[in-house]
């Protein structure tokens, strides 16, 4: 064994306590992956976006747009110039959301941040660059060429999928996929136990 791997294993007295340690961490941060549903980020799956309630609007109000049809979140909202640079944005977003969500420091309606608007830019760009190039569209407007190029798509198209207001108002009707509780079985029984000694 090498100098460097000795250093690193504890005196013969902390062995027992040092292995304890470690297990509960180990268990810990893999208790704390399978609550967040932490593997679900990795796909594209809308679904994904209600893991935290806050965003039951978001999803809602997408899910009765045209874009349910034709894409999912990540379609508009992560970076697809290289999957490198997608899975970074999503990794740094989505730690900002959990921060937020986690410390219940959220919002009271969200609002997409700067570099957000500009990967949303790109991608309403990138699914229909043959809407803003089409030269026959000019009859629409005098100055149309500068009115698709020159601002951002949804100052036209403010309602585009999310609908004008971001919340379950907006869409009085809609259903939500009940996600699974986080919360294990025997805590739960331990609380209804609870609830109904009182």
């Amino acid at each position: 064994m090498s100098g460097y791997f000795k250093k690193l294993i504890p005196p013969a007295n902390w062995r027992v306590p040092v292995t304890i340690l470690n297990g509960i961490l180990v268990g810990l941060f893999l208790y704390i992956l399978n609550i967040s549903n932490a593997v679900s980020y990795l796909s594209d799956e809308p679904e994904t976006c209600i893991n935290c309630h806050v965003m039951n609007p978001q999803y809602a109000t997408w899910n009765h747009s045209s874009h349910r049809e034709a894409a999912t979140c990540n379609d508009c909202h992560v970076p697809h110039n290289n999957v490198f640079n997608k899975y970074y944005f999503k990794a740094k977003d989505g730690l900002r959301h959990a921060t937020a969500f986690t410390m219940r420091a959220e919002p009271p309606v969200i609002f997409i941040k700067e570099e957000g608007k500009k990967v949303v830019q790109q991608n309403c760009i990138r699914c229909h660059e043959r809407l803003i190039t089409d030269d026959q569209m000019v009859v629409l407007a005098n100055d149309f060429h500068g009115s698709r190029t020159d601002r951002q798509c949804w100052t036209c198209h403010r309602e585009t999928p999310h609908g004008r207001v971001n919340s379950l108002v907006a869409v009085p009707n809609a259903i939500i996929p009940q996600m699974d509780s986080p919360v294990p079985d025997w805590m739960k029984k331990l609380r209804d136990k609870k609830d109904k000694n009182k």
